[in-house]
Parts: C-alpha cells; structure tokens; sequence
C-alpha cells in the first residue's frame, strides 16, 4: 500500500471539513444558483444511489449498473456533488475562485490517492477478472456506452446496508445551509 493511499484514505472525510468551511466562506448562493447547484448535485446521487445498489464490497467485483460505464461511479457522483455546491455557492463571485481551487486540489489528491489505492487491492483480490474489466472500463469519467454488466440488478438492501441515504441527508442539509447563508445574506 502506498503512503499517500494510506493518509488520504485516513484523511480524506476530516480534511473535507476544513475545505467545507472555506467553500461557506466565499460561497454567495442565490435562489437561481443553489436550484441550479441542486440539480446536479442530485444527478450525482442518484448516480451514486445507483452505484451503492451494485456494490457488494469485499463479495464480488461491481461491473453492473455504473460499474459498467466507470470504475469509480460513486467518486463520480461525488465530484458532480462538489460542482453542484461550488455552482449553488457561486465560487465566481466576490474572488472565491480561492475557494473552487481547494476543492478542486481535495479532490483530485485525495480521491486521486484513494482510487490508486483502491485499483490496487482490486488487481490484487481478482487478478485477471479485474484487470479484463480494467481494460474495457474507465477509472473516472464514465463511456457513454458501458463496457461491463449495464444491466445487473440494483438492489435497495445493498444501497442500506452501504448507508449510501448518508450522502443524501448530507446533500440537503448542505443545500439547507446554502439557503440559511442566502437568507442571512440578504438580512
């Protein structure tokens, strides 16, 4: 395992609240914004809802569903997360580019190190069935036609029992707070 694998996946949630609150500092949501912001960031989780009802970690390799247009349809979702909140903020506004740029850097370190990590124990668990699946699957940015299993079976217990609903109260007490930041804004 490699050490920047090791301290991103340590570090990867308690780093992302410092870059929460820089993005809280220069964000300015508007009605407009934070709906628009909301849209994509909810097609993220539905791609990542998606992905959690695929997944059966540490059982069997995830070629279903997502897996079949990218390796990594759940760090996907979550950069679609991100640009939903930097567009709800308006990072433009007011020199908060500062801010875009933190994130931007989190999460290309972070989950960069972390799915390099990932693909190595995946090589290592299932060798040649994850290398074939490799080769005809991109790590980040899905193909518009699959290269895996585009059916399989998406499964609500699978999606429970990854706690993927986590993600979606995170989302709407994010888009909450976005909107008590307007509010107290405008007062």
């Amino acid at each position: 395992m490699s050490g920047a694998g090791d301290f991103a996946m340590r570090w990867r949630v308690r780093m992302g609240y410092p870059v929460a609150l820089s993005y809280l500092a220069f964000a300015r949501p508007s009605e407009r914004f934070i709906l628009a912001g909301a849209a994509v960031a909810l097609a993220g989780l539905w791609i990542r809802a998606a992905a959690a009802g695929h997944l059966r970690k540490h059982e069997q390799l995830a070629t279903a569903g997502p897996y079949a247009f990218t390796r990594n349809p759940l760090y996907f979702g979550s950069a679609l997360i991100a640009a939903g909140f930097l567009l709800a903020g308006r990072f433009w506004v007011d020199g908060g580019w500062g801010a875009a740029a933190v994130v931007a850097v989190y999460f290309g370190y972070f989950y960069g190190a972390v799915m390099k990590r990932e693909e190595g124990e995946l090589y290592h668990r299932y060798g040649a069935l994850y290398e074939d699946y490799a080769a005809r699957v991109p790590l980040f940015f899905p193909r518009l036609i699959g290269g895996g299993n585009a059916g399989g079976r998406f499964s609500w217990n699978q999606y429970r029992k990854n706690r993927e609903y986590q993600s979606a109260l995170g989302v709407l007490a994010g888009i909450g707070v976005l909107g008590l930041l307007m509010w107290m804004k405008r007062s």
